[in-house]
């Protein structure tokens, strides 16, 4: 057990199996393990004692995880992989089960996780634990979010992968709207997983009318802490970013990562793990959001 892929298979499987006091046992001694869209601000833990803690307390009494739909991206980078995966959520305490989907970049050495970025559905897991009310509490108390200082904008060659994700954030920051569509072939299959309610996105048309929505609320963003990773399928690109602005006088911070597929040029899949729960709960919204499940 010594690849990133088989280091993964051993914690999905730990995990389904409830088997939490062995998990960190596929940690490195000082890994580090990050959540950017943790409930109600980013979140960071250091250290294989502390991670064995939160996985034996914090997850063991409360959920049953079972994981299906698993997809391994590997990429240029021996040591990086992308898993995206769906988990059969239990609630211990009412019974209650839902799907939720995930997404994790692992950075795996010497047969250990170094450094884990974990995306969850922090709204479902709490809507089988009757928790939207303690959702919505965490983010009205929450501090002001933290923004990144903004780099220089990159510039890749326009028809290759990272090249096609730059003019698509990049243009959002800069509201061109309605033309950004033509960044995707027609037809495309776009899907934004943690957005309860969202339809998939399949024609230019659907596009235009999703970016002019963007557009129209009128917030200035640029883009903060761009990192792509390009998968050995060489139409695969997986990208981690934050959009940072301000609204209504409040900084704002919407952390993000994407799973695309393009060829050609174009976006031909897409899939959008945004942080809509941390938007809503900025906006006091989570339990308009709630009720779209």
């Amino acid at each position: 057990m010594t690849t990133p892929r088989d280091v993964f298979a051993a914690l999905s499987d730990g995990i389904s199996e409830g088997r939490w006091d062995e998990l960190s046992a596929l940690y490195a001694e000082d890994a580090v393990v990050e959540h950017p869209q943790a409930v109600p601000r980013p979140g960071r833990i250091t250290g294989r004692a502390t991670i064995h803690e939160r996985f034996t307390s914090a997850l063991a009494g409360t959920l049953r995880l079972k994981r299906k739909n698993v997809v391994v991206h590997e990429t240029t980078d021996p040591e990086v992989i992308v898993a995206e995966y769906d988990y059969d959520a239990e609630s211990v305490t009412t019974g209650r089960t839902i799907p939720t989907a995930n997404i994790q970049v692992l950075r795996v050495r010497d047969g250990l996780i170094v450094h884990s970025r974990d995306y969850h559905d922090y709204l479902r897991l709490a809507v089988i634990r009757d928790g939207v009310g303690q959702l919505a509490e965490a983010y009205a108390q929450a501090p002001p979010r933290e923004l990144s200082p903004i780099g220089e904008r990159t510039s890749s060659d326009p028809k290759s992968r990272r090249g096609v994700f730059e003019r698509l954030v990049y243009g959002v920051c800069d509201k061109a709207g309605p033309h950004l569509a033509e960044l995707y072939a027609e037809p495309t299959h776009v899907t934004h997983p943690f957005q309860p309610g969202s339809a998939v996105v399949r024609t230019r048309e659907e596009l235009r009318a999703h970016f002019e929505q963007a557009a129209a609320m009128g917030v200035d963003f640029e883009i903060a802490d761009l990192v792509t990773y390009e998968g050995t399928d060489p139409e695969m690109l997986i990208a981690e970013f934050a959009y940072q602005g301000s609204y209504g006088g409040h900084p704002v911070r919407i952390a993000n990562i994407f799973a695309m597929r393009i060829c050609d040029g174009l976006v031909v899949e897409s899939r959008d793990y945004g942080d809509h729960l941390g938007i809503a709960g900025d906006l006091g919204r989570i339990p308009e959001l709630a009720a779209k499940l």
